[in-house]
């Protein structure tokens, strides 16, 4: 079946909607006129935006569409110093560069590294959730847990040292929502934390300590290695992408579930279901609206349209997670859903090298907070929670809750 594309210049952008419910009827409204449309972001910038389901996985791993760092925000006033060491990673090149820092690094971040993390994982959430327990009644669950427990994660797992991390995650607050701060305000986030990782990387040269960024400092393949803008900016998207999500994959999950009382009853009465209630959560109301943008480097047809060569393509990760032509009832949360194959890691090549450190930071601060707090429940029932505006990010900025 071929459905069309149309044009949604007069929609309001979902993605400065600062309400979920307001951002998935956004898409829900746009995607329902079919999987491809030109639009006018926010920013300014015209783009195709992908609400599919099959059209964006097509167009993902298409080799026609690519990465490009010629969409960055605040182009006319970066440097090309600064572009360089914080855009140097997976995320923003293209084969054969893709394959050679995708190879490096995955060498350093093995899943054997990730599966031992778990007894360390647990033992930071239980900390939290002791801490929790003598707050009082009424937490806000992103400052008290969802947040701290991933940068804690990460952190250790690079080896950033705990009296910088509050640093760290404003200016990566500011670095990943570029589109929406004035570019002084992220000029001077990126500079400072491109500082903070270079110092950091001259620590670890001195005097490496096993952690991961020891490791990718030493790593080779052959006589390769990574370059020193390759190395800040392989830690900056390894800090960055490996909390920012996680934090709204806990905090949207929570909120899904407590939202859910039947979904949430269920869960508690078969703990067993766990993985499979995350990956709903992760296609539900997934961390991320949207990938990072791409480009077209030759007309590519799909769906029955034509995208032009040089074409800005932006995939709504939220609306193709929702397809109804791909998920049965997709408006629903269902934690025995069978089909999981969601998009909410993206795919292709692209595709988040750290899933499987999100799933299981998922699968335990889900676990261990419904079990220590059985009775919890939102503070502000009644009141949609506030999420964050600019292009990539689908995250609470607070979450009320009551113990």
């Amino acid at each position: 079946m071929i459905r069309a594309e149309r044009s949604v210049v007069g929609v309001t952008s979902p993605f400065t909607e600062t309400s979920g419910i307001a951002r998935h009827a956004s898409l829900a409204e746009i995607g329902a006129a079919g999987p491809l449309h030109r639009m006018m972001l926010f920013t300014g910038v015209p783009v195709w935006l992908v609400t599919g389901y099959p059209e964006t996985r097509e167009l993902l791993a298409h080799p026609d569409v690519v990465r490009s760092s010629l969409e960055g925000p605040h182009r006319d006033t970066v440097t090309d110093d600064l572009v360089s060491a914080l855009d140097q990673h997976m995320l923003n090149v293209n084969p054969p560069d893709h394959t050679r820092l995708r190879k490096l690094v995955s060498a350093a971040f093995t899943r054997r590294r990730i599966e031992l993390l778990e007894p360390r994982i647990r033992e930071i959430a239980a900390e939290l959730l002791d801490e929790m327990a003598v707050a009082g009644d009424r937490v806000d669950l992103v400052d008290s847990y969802s947040y701290p427990l991933p940068i804690t994660v990460i952190s250790e797992l690079i080896g950033i040292p705990a009296i910088r991390r509050d640093d760290f995650r404003r200016w990566s607050s500011i670095v990943v929502n570029a589109s929406v701060y004035p570019a002084d305000v992220y000029v001077e986030a990126a500079l400072s934390m491109v500082e903070f990782i270079r110092e950091l990387i001259e620590d670890k040269r001195v005097a490496p300590s096993g952690d991961l960024l020891s490791d990718l400092i030493g790593v080779r393949d052959g006589g390769d290695r990574l370059s020193p803008d390759e190395l800040t900016s392989m830690v900056y998207l390894l800090l960055a992408a490996g909390h920012e999500t996680t934090v709204s994959l806990i905090a949207n999950g929570v909120h899904a579930l407590l939202r859910h009382p039947d979904q949430l009853a269920l869960l508690k009465a078969e703990p067993e279901r766990l993985p499979a209630a995350v990956e709903e959560l992760l296609r539900y109301d997934g961390p991320l609206q949207a990938a990072i943008p791409y480009i077209t480097k030759a007309p590519v047809e799909v769906g029955g349209t034509t995208i032009g060569a040089g074409e800005v393509i932006v995939f709504a990760l939220l609306a193709a997670n929702r397809d109804g032509d791909k998920f049965a009832k997709p408006d629903q949360l269902d934690i025995t859903r069978a089909e999981s194959s969601h998009l909410a890691f993206g795919h292709g090549i692209h595709h988040c090298l750290g899933a499987p450190l999100a799933r299981l930071e998922g699968r335990v601060a889900l676990g261990m907070l419904f079990e220590r707090f059985p009775d919890l429940a939102l503070a502000e029932p009644s009141q949609d929670p506030v999420r964050s505006q600019g292009l990539l990010m689908n995250a609470i900025t607070e979450l009320p809750v009551r113990l």
